[in-house]
């Protein structure tokens, strides 16, 4: 392994991305290179060698920085799970391999949907260390621990039937129905890939805090044990209980299939942890399925929302397969303090419409 100085002027230049927001910069002091095998959440910084999928970065600002070819970055490395983009995983060296996330995330791309653009490719330059050349790693910049020890605020955790079926438009009405009637909420997204978007929606429709598992130092959930996932999970909604939060939103990455999201969902944690759930479908046969895979583990189930409400046919053939109330984004808004405090009563579906003075809500 080869040890540099990193000097403060270098930078002036650098895009460093969202998933090391947590990260005093300034502590970086090194640069480690040559025989080095990356581990999930180190820092590195990379040259842009062909803009492919992403040609932009999210600051830790939010704002989507521009990239051009020759471009400095630093990222973390972390393994990427994402079926509508890709499938990627940590090399085993400093070889090339791709950012394959805007929120800043350096793997090697596995497999990609047939629909969007190869990886942008990028080119290590080494590993970010501090003044001892000791590698610095998002997991040295966590959240500060909580020993809160009381009794949650009422949990409800959206799951969905795969990626981009509505979870986040689910949670983002949810939280600001609450908002709206005065409550304090917590949110926090606990799996996934790294990227502020969901946060700053959250944050957008009310939530007093917004959380994601990169505050506990990871960069994406892929390939993490249970035992981690759990923790995160733990974790953050225990933190937004001790900033005595009157109702916690969570928001569960990807599909029920996935298998860090079907561990943490059909685990016991998660079932104490949460008193309602709701599923975010894109057709009624996804809603059946994810009822059945739900009941399965006494997950108490408060409906079904997502894409689905965009089309009227699918909502009435998810009713008719379901017998579960169907929120559009108007009836979350209207519904969530029901949800929350008598979810029992709730027994919404859709209003179909016709003629000219008459409009369907939909997400």
């Amino acid at each position: 392994m080869n040890l540099y100085p990193f000097k403060c002027e270098h930078f002036n230049h650098i895009k460093a991305a969202y998933s090391n927001r947590r990260v005093d910069l300034s502590k970086i002091a090194t640069l480690l290179n040559g025989n080095v095998k990356p581990q999930v959440g180190d820092l590195v910084l990379a040259k842009i060698d062909k803009i492919g999928q992403h040609t932009r970065i999210e600051l830790a600002t939010g704002r989507k920085a521009q990239l051009f070819p020759g471009d400095e970055i630093i990222v973390s490395y972390g393994n990427r799970y994402a079926p509508d983009q890709f499938e990627a995983i940590i090399p085993e060296d400093l070889s090339p391999c791709h950012l394959v996330a805007a929120g800043g995330l350096a793997s090697k791309m596995l497999s990609k949907h047939t629909k969007i653009s190869a990886a942008t490719t990028i080119t290590p330059l080494g590993l970010l260390g501090d003044i001892e050349g000791k590698r610095i790693n998002l997991k040295d910049w966590t959240l500060p621990a909580t020993s809160y020890i009381g009794q949650l605020p009422p949990t409800i955790a959206v799951v969905g039937s795969s990626m981009n079926s509505g979870k986040t438009t689910t949670v983002a009405n949810l939280i600001q129905g609450l908002h709206l009637s005065g409550l304090k909420v917590g949110a926090a997204k606990i799996t996934g890939t790294g990227a502020g978007g969901d946060i700053w929606l959250m944050k957008d429709a009310g939530a007093n805090f917004a959380l994601d598992f990169t505050d506990m130092g990871f960069p994406s959930t892929y390939k993490l044990s249970s035992e981690k996932v759990e923790r995160i999970f733990l974790t953050l909604t225990h933190y937004l209980a001790a900033q005595e939060m009157d109702v916690i939103i969570l928001e569960i990455a990807d599909g029920l299939y996935q298998e860090e999201t079907a561990t943490l969902v059909s685990s016991p944690t998660f079932r104490q942890g949460v008193q309602g759930v709701l599923f975010a479908a894109n057709s009624a046969l996804g809603a059946t399925s994810g009822q059945q895979w739900l009941k399965q583990y006494q997950l108490p189930l408060l409906g079904v929302s997502g894409t689905i409400t965009m089309s009227p046919l699918a909502m009435k053939e998810a009713v008719t397969a379901t017998g579960l109330p169907i929120f559009t984004c108007q009836q979350l808004q209207k519904a969530a303090i029901e949800l929350i405090s008598h979810p029992q009563r709730i027994n919404y579906r859709f209003t179909t419409t016709v003629g000219d003075n008459k409009t369907l809500q939909m997400c």
